[in-house]
């Protein structure tokens, strides 16, 4: 059995786009800091810019990675303000190592997961029970973040064992330390497929949608957003009250997420 793998060197070659998180936030501690998904990236950084506009505030600093990343280097003393997870599971470890203000708690978008090739493969598949997901592959590998804790990685297994394809294809994944770096493996073409999320396959030129998988698939897809207990940066539910305004809404639904909006939530 070939052993899976994590791929450093792609988390390695995203360091330039995906800032670390101690590095932005000890540089200026006035700062607003933000630790985001870093399937979030375009759109935050959007929502981000326009929030400076309209508020005359200093741009925040954004932290992108995994969303477990992130939140352990909260549990290790990373000062920030706000943190924006993929899954509700590593906003509920923040929440149980009292790490955020429960209060503030909102779920604030929906994703899906999709299947992607680069751009000009002739790849076909219709994702239902028993799709040979392997035999699509071929001797490549299927690229997908970390399955045992990168969310989209965690909702792709997830999906791929509903639909009884896991096991075949277990053997074939390329893992990567965010979904980001398992875009960028199909980008440049260095896996056939990849499973990210809808928002990331539509930020990325270079490849394209193959199929979604279906919604029951897997678990629901929703990113909660908190102000950290330790912020004491009022910009920080300024901010993610602009986040929950109907003038962000455009810019979350402009690169496929669904806004949700809805109060507190956990799994």
């Amino acid at each position: 059995m070939l052993k899976r793998r994590t791929l450093l060197g792609m988390g390695l070659a995203l360091a330039v786009s995906f800032a670390p998180a101690f590095d932005a936030a000890q540089a200026q501690t006035k700062d607003l800091v933000i630790f985001a998904a870093a399937s979030m990236k375009n759109a935050l950084d959007e929502a981000a810019a326009n929030w400076v506009k309209e508020s005359g505030k200093p741009a925040p600093k954004i932290s992108y990675a995994a969303s477990n990343t992130l939140a352990k280097q909260l549990e290790n003393g990373a000062p920030a303000d706000l943190f924006v997870s993929a899954d509700l599971d590593w906003m509920d470890y923040a929440a149980s190592k009292n790490l955020i203000r429960p209060d503030t708690r909102v779920s604030l978008l929906a994703n899906r997961i999709v299947l992607v090739a680069g751009k000009d493969s002739t790849a076909t598949l219709d994702l239902k029970p028993g799709v040979d997901v392997a035999g699509a592959v071929g001797a490549g590998r299927l690229a997908m973040g970390n399955v045992d804790s990168v969310p989209a990685g965690k909702y792709g297994k997830a999906a791929l064992e509903k639909l009884g394809s896991w096991d075949k294809v277990k053997d074939k994944i390329a893992q990567a330390d965010n979904v980001r770096a398992a875009l960028l493996l199909v980008s440049r073409g260095e896996a056939p497929l990849g499973i990210v999320y809808a928002t990331d396959a539509a930020a990325d030129s270079q490849v394209k949608v193959v199929a979604t998988f279906p919604e029951d698939s897997h678990p629901p897809i929703v990113y909660p957003v908190a102000v950290t207990k330790d912020s004491a940066n009022p910009d920080a539910q300024a901010f993610l009250t602009y986040l929950r305004s109907p003038a962000a809404k455009p810019v979350f639904e402009k690169q496929g997420f669904t806004v949700l909006n809805k109060a507190a939530s956990s799994s």
